[in-house]
């Protein structure tokens, strides 16, 4: 039905949206729900520091953390170059440059939604299996992660859904081209940018639209679901 509906052109860059933000928001969760753990759990030099850092995509323009990724992914970049030489591994311009824009953007999105749904777990219960002799990391696999888990359920559809609205870091940092960097955004803007283009962007923007609007609809849910399941 949907290969009806848009031309395969634009079924490409909603599939390929659907892929980056699935390796985005993948390889992203678990380093942000340890990033979460360690701003809820523990006080530590350079704290606020990284408590600022993790949030500073939320505040930049959108243009300037793309252009801060080629600054250091980039071929010539610190990491970039070192990618490249040891690993053959080129991120800018590529597939896997658009998702880790998209990871970087929404990664405060997930720290976020976790650090809250930690912050409501009773330390109580964790100092009870403590006084029972459990240590650090099985409290955190079998009672903060569970009890957490809603938050980290929402915090991953919400990033999911932001990525697939990603445009400013992805253009930037991966650019617009057609069957590997260019996503949902990219194709409307693509679409608006050419003559008699206008069909073809209402065509993704209701798509956009739909997918932003399930993603919401899913993370409140889900949300809803597991606290229930839980008994909260």
């Amino acid at each position: 039905m949907m290969d009806g509906l848009l031309s395969p052109a634009e079924w490409e860059a909603v599939r390929l949206s659907l892929t980056v933000a699935a390796r985005a928001v993948g390889c992203g969760l678990p380093l942000a729900v340890l990033t979460a753990w360690l701003l809820a759990r523990f006080r530590f030099p350079g704290r606020g520091a990284l408590d600022a850092l993790v949030h500073l995509p939320l505040v930049l323009p959108p243009v300037v953390t793309g252009w801060l990724l080629l600054l250091v992914f980039g071929v010539r970049g610190p990491i970039g170059a070192l990618l490249l030489a040891w690993f053959g591994v080129r991120l800018a311009f590529t597939t896997a440059g658009a998702s880790l824009a998209c990871g970087v953007m929404s990664f405060p999105l997930m720290v976020r939604a976790v650090r809250l749904s930690l912050d409501a777990v009773d330390p109580g219960l964790e100092q009870a299996a403590r006084t029972l002799g459990a240590g650090r990391w099985d409290r955190l696999a079998s009672i903060t992660l569970p009890l957490a888990a809603p938050g980290i359920l929402v915090g991953a559809i919400i990033a999911y859904a932001a990525s697939l609205g990603e445009f400013g870091a992805v253009i930037t940092f991966a650019a617009n081209i057609p069957g590997a960097t260019r996503t949902l955004p990219l194709a409307i803007y693509s679409a608006l940018e050419s003559p008699g283009g206008e069909a073809e962007a209402a065509r993704l923007a209701l798509v956009s639209v739909t997918l932003a609007m399930a993603g919401l609809l899913l993370s409140e849910w889900a949300g809803r679901a597991l606290r229930r399941r839980l008994g909260h």
